[in-house]
């Protein structure tokens, strides 16, 4: 079987390539990425020699390049984890979420069609659903749950699930969609809250957090998240929607001191900042069905997905601090130009 793996330089993508290589040493990988801001080669550096394996510098807009690609590798599945996702530069500039997380699906679903696959999945969020009121703990999202979207990054995800599905129904493309919540692990970009105050705590430099931290997410470990991909792309039902969430629900302000406590650092490095633009409250999903039809549950709990994430940062600042001077960047020409 051969995987296309789109955005597989990045967090969740990269870990989903190292728990496939890993469980099938059969199966042929193929990661297409841009090597945008959040794209960092170095972080496949691991797999580079792997037979299996094989990196393909793409946009996923680019149908010429993506069509070309697919007539020499054939997949049988792709997996679409390509996307802008970071919330706060969706705000600043709405427009090149809407060209990689629209326009890019349907580019790749067009290739799909062209050349035949046996499943495409499309990797989306638990935003696309909104938020939830702080006081309603008994609230959960579900696959039913109506969309109502908060951002441009979160309207451009959902407005990709539903062309997905109309692929599906227009073309009987066979489709698959999962909607995680907040994902945290190893090779998690700096930007993001958990390896940003992870980073900035080791280096004795302020903690911004939004408003006063109240904010809940319902927290993932990365891990725990590939093996649901897997599981959907094996027995998954065609043209449905799978919810994949931790129950790990934890507000910010309780995340940030977690982690100073870890690193012994004081409290008194947080630093409160203004409140982001529409600012969703909370989120927590309801695995119940995916749980039920393909025995998934989360198997790690926060309190040992945040230890073992804490652990990795402290065990490969290289990583991280090449990422912050801006030199992972320059990888691609450093490293891979060579192996073309």
């Amino acid at each position: 079987m051969t995987i296309f793996v789109t955005g597989g330089a990045g967090f969740i993508g990269s870990n989903f390539i190292f728990h496939m290589l890993g469980k099938y040493p059969k199966y042929r990988i193929v990661c297409l990425d841009k090597l945008t801001y959040a794209g960092n080669l170095s972080t496949l550096e691991s797999v580079m020699g792997n037979p299996n394996f094989r990196f393909a510098k793409v946009d996923i807009c680019d149908r010429e390049a993506i069509y070309n690609l697919f007539a020499e590798e054939h997949p049988d599945v792709v997996v679409n984890f390509a996307a802008e996702s970071h919330v706060d530069r969706s705000i600043d500039n709405p427009e090149v979420f809407l060209q990689t997380n629209i326009l890019g699906t349907q580019v790749l679903m067009d290739a799909c069609r062209k050349f035949g696959i046996t499943r495409y999945h499309q990797v989306s969020t638990d935003e696309v659903y909104g938020d939830l009121p702080l006081d309603r703990p008994d609230l959960f999202f579900t696959e039913e749950t109506p969309i109502h979207t908060s951002s441009p990054y979160s309207a451009s995800k959902a407005a990709a699930d539903l062309l997905v599905l109309a692929y599906h129904r227009t073309y009987g493309l066979p489709v698959t969609i999962s909607r995680c919540s907040n994902n945290y692990g190893p090779y998690h970009f700096p930007e993001k809250l958990i390896p940003l105050m992870i980073a900035n705590a080791l280096n004795d430099k302020p903690l911004p957090v939004y408003g006063r931290g109240l904010n809940v997410r319902d927290w993932l470990y990365v891990e725990d998240h590939c093996k649901a991909i897997d599981l959907i792309l094996h027995k998954g039902r065609v043209g449905e929607v799978y919810n994949i969430g931790g129950h790990n629900e934890m507000r910010n302000i309780d995340i940030v001191k977690m982690i100073c406590h870890a690193l012994n650092k004081p409290e008194s490095l947080i630093t409160y900042v203004a409140d982001r633009k529409g600012h969703d409250m909370r989120y927590a999903i309801d695995p119940t069905k995916i749980h039920r039809e393909l025995g998934w549950l989360p198997q790690t709990k926060f309190a040992d997905g945040i230890e073992k994430t804490i652990a990795w940062y402290l065990d490969n600042r290289q990583w991280w601090e090449t990422i912050l001077s801006g030199e992972y960047q320059h990888y691609y020409e450093k490293m891979y130009t060579n192996r073309q």
